[in-house]
């Protein structure tokens, strides 16, 4: 790894375990390692971009469904961030300088601008985590204030956001559904996994992208709190790119750690570790 993306990782890693997480400068690195030509100038280029469209809202805007109005406004109608289904297609819906240029990108990217932007601005605004599609809440969540940047801003329901989940999960949701364990406000490195989930994702559905998917998984593994589970999607990642001798001995490890809950998964990860030693010969 060259001495430039080692300290980005360190730099990642390190806001990553910071008190308060900077959602913005994690997604920018994250942007960084898949556009690694961006360099120092490209993220802070990237920052400034923010800056700049939080200065383009109103003065003195007072209220939580005045500020979804202002924003969609602004970055949908105005500027015309927003998605397609053929965005998914795209590695760069899930980069955010990619994204501030195209003002194109996934749910989640799209809702990173919005909240950045809302927050720059003086705007209590949050992450709202629904299954299978990411919105953004304003003001209080007990208000509901919710708006779909993915859609352009376009404000949301109760209902609304019910008829989202039920087209995510395939559930249907009924009037008196609740929606108050679904409208919390997502942590910052709650989101940031999300992201890098969804690139993985990207990557795993183009095996040539094998890349894409290690430098996924590397960050994932930086982040504080992950799922134990990583460490066995990285090694097999290492041993699709050819690299048998660190896979296995990162299988072998993981394969410690489930020892005590599932012997018979932890054998079974010990052959596969003991398969790829074997490619060698």
């Amino acid at each position: 790894m060259d001495p430039e993306a080692a300290g980005r990782r360190q730099r990642f890693a390190e806001e990553a375990r910071g008190e308060r997480p900077d959602l913005a400068t994690l997604c920018l690195l994250i942007g960084a390692e898949g556009e690694p030509a961006l360099g120092e100038a490209g993220l802070d280029a990237a920052q400034a971009e923010l800056d700049r469209l939080a200065g383009l809202l109103p003065y003195g805007i007072r209220g939580a469904r005045a500020w979804a109005a202002a924003l969609a406004g602004l970055l949908g109608t105005r500027l015309g961030f927003g998605g397609s289904p053929a965005d998914y297609d795209r590695l760069e819906s899930s980069l955010l300088p990619a994204v501030l240029r195209r003002r194109r990108g996934l749910p989640i990217l799209l809702s990173v601008v919005w909240m950045e932007v809302a927050r720059r601005a003086g705007a209590r605004v949050y992450g709202v985590a629904l299954p299978g599609h990411f919105v953004i809440g304003l003001g209080d969540p007990a208000e509901q204030v919710l708006a779909d940047p993915f859609a352009g801003g376009r404000p949301l329901t109760g209902q609304d956001a019910k008829n989202l989940v039920a087209e995510a999960t395939g559930l249907a949701a009924g009037p008196g559904d609740g929606l108050s364990g679904l409208i919390s406000p997502a942590d910052p490195l709650d989101i940031v996994l999300r992201v890098l989930n969804n690139i993985r994702a990207w990557a795993a559905a183009r095996p040539e992208r094998g890349d894409v998917a290690l430098w996924a998984v590397e960050l994932s593994l930086l982040l504080p709190s992950h799922p134990a589970r990583l460490r066995y999607d990285h090694a097999q990642v290492l041993i699709q790119r050819g690299e048998f001798l660190s896979g296995a001995a990162e299988m072998e490890e993981y394969a410690e750690v489930v020892e005590a809950v599932e012997p018979s998964t932890a054998e079974a990860i010990r052959r596969r570790a003991r398969a790829a030693r074997a490619m060698l010969n």
